[in-house]
């Protein structure tokens, strides 16, 4: 017995193989995980789950011109197998290849899999297809209206296609024929307020009332609803209704209205109690307002330690303007994502680094490069703070994407609060003069959300230039600021927090 793996005549045990390698891609160690599957494939060259692992790990590093091929060999042991027609399909969409008819074989084997006709609208819309996804979801949810994930879908497509008029309409037909599908009434209700239309979400929570009997919940929806409306009165004594805030999205709306109606003392409370949860970093960000707001010391230990931001040159292992170049090519949608900090401009869907363009290989092993350099500056740790309590380790992203903004286009101020590091990776930028005077178009930190009316200033900025990397913490409030004209097109990403 070697490493853990079973060992005997016939070569290396497959299933304690598979168990050893799934491990270890969880702990962020899909390298070594590879060479023990290829080697066990050297003994057992037609083991499909064998194959069907090997995608999977090298999907887990983003690698997906090789988790094709292994998936592929996987499809040709199996072509039925539900797993493996539907991986394949998977990583080639993610790769940037055509997907739509790996998707259409995929639903031929599992035609009750709506993951797969999630994936299969993705593909289409990925190749400029998008009104053909919409219409396609939309018949299907004509036959199926009370698939929750199928409606988001299609509410999120018609958004990001200009088509903001009738972006619910699907979940309005739904909840014709199901007017008691509690479901389908909060699933709406949170669209909507994704979206920034509370008017309309306190509008829904009415209706709901009157077909669901959830009450504590619908008065959540309702106090949230309130709060962002500015009706002040009518949030507090829903709030105090649906106390304890034992969720934490509850607590993080209790803290919002804590801070835009200037109780920060009530705020930090309520944060407080919370910095120890497994999702804390929904409350850091606001905790840090806070605590800002009281000029409490422990806000710069939070937010101004001078490791926390900083930015590094990549322009010289990047070819900038072939990135540019092949980057337009990717913006294939209208508008804005829903729920999304970008205004006035568009964002690319699906995991960046993930696909198999050389521009894109280059630019990510710059940038794994860079991030690794970038923990190693964060030394020595600090076992209480939510960014500096890790040490260095493997580089694992947890989403990456391509923003184009126009003229007076911006990112509004906002967070990540899934990720452990984010970034801005300027890739083109207009002219000084078209840009407008400084600091038109720069990354601010410290400023809280528009919505909430804190008049708080950035505590640090960063000029745009091309070729500059800007890695800062996902808790840390960032936006830019409005520009005149031209074209700013960046690239950015989340890091996750390396294992503890």
């Amino acid at each position: 017995m070697a490493s853990g793996i079973v060992t005997g005549g016939k070569g290396t045990d497959p299933s304690v193989v598979i168990q050893t390698a799934m491990k270890q891609r969880d702990a962020g160690r899909s390298d070594a995980a590879i060479l023990q599957v290829k080697t066990a494939l050297k003994a057992h060259p037609d083991h499909l789950r064998l194959w069907h692992v090997l995608g999977l790990l090298y999907r887990a590093q983003e690698d997906s011109a090789e988790a094709m091929k292994a998936f592929s060999q996987a499809v040709r042991l199996a072509p039925n197998d539900h797993k493996v027609t539907h991986g394949l399909a998977r990583v080639t969409l993610e790769a940037g290849r055509d997907a739509v008819q790996l998707f259409d074989q995929a639903h031929a084997v599992a035609p009750s899999d709506g993951s797969v006709l999630m994936g299969r609208a993705a593909a289409q819309s990925a190749m400029g297809k998008t009104n053909e996804a919409i219409a396609d979801l939309d018949r299907m949810l004509g036959q199926s209206p009370a698939w929750i994930e199928g409606q988001d879908l299609l509410a999120n497509l018609r958004w990001m296609n200009g088509q903001r008029d009738k972006f619910v309409d699907g979940y309005e037909r739904a909840l014709a024929k199901q007017p008691k599908n509690m479901a389908l009434w909060f699933s709406l209700i949170n669209l909507l307020t994704q979206v920034e239309q509370f008017a309309e979400a306190d509008a829904v929570v009415r209706r709901a009332r009157l077909h669901v009997q959830d009450k504590r919940a619908l008065d959540i929806c309702e106090a949230i609803c309130a709060s962002e409306l500015r009706d002040d009165s009518r949030a507090d004594r829903l709030f105090d209704a649906v106390a304890p805030y034992a969720e934490m999205p509850l607590a993080v709306r209790y803290v919002r209205h804590m801070l835009r109606t200037n109780r920060p003392e009530e705020a930090a409370k309520c944060g407080e109690e919370r910095v120890g949860d497994p999702d804390a970093n929904e409350m850091w960000p606001y905790l840090g307002i806070a605590w800002r707001m009281m000029g409490d010391k422990h806000w710069e230990w939070l937010e101004r330690d001078d490791r926390l931001i900083q930015t590094y040159d990549i322009g010289d292992r990047v070819d900038m303007d072939a990135l540019a170049a092949h980057l337009r090519t990717l913006h294939v949608l209208k508008a804005d994502m829903a729920g999304q900090s970008v205004r006035g401009g568009t964002q690319t869907d699906g995991p960046l680094f993930a696909r198999a363009d050389p521009e894109i290989r280059k630019l990510r092993a710059a940038i794994v490069e860079t991030v690794q350099e970038h923990m190693r500056s964060l030394a020595p740790i600090d076992l209480d703070h939510p960014v500096l309590r890790y040490a260095p380790g493997p580089v694992s992203f947890g989403g990456s994407w391509s923003v184009r903004l126009a003229g007076e286009g911006r990112h509004t101020h906002h967070i990540h609060p899934r990720g452990w590091c984010s970034s801005a990776l300027y890739v083109s930028l207009p002219p000084q003069d078209e840009f407008g005077e400084p600091p038109a178009g720069w990354l601010a930190f410290g400023v809280p959300p528009d919505e909430l009316a804190i008049d708080l200033p950035p505590y640090k900025m960063v000029e745009p230039k091309v070729g500059r990397l800007a890695l800062f913490p996902s808790i840390m409030w960032h936006g830019t600021m409005p520009f005149d004209s031209g074209e700013r097109l960046t690239v950015a990403f989340d890091v996750q927090a390396p294992p503890s």
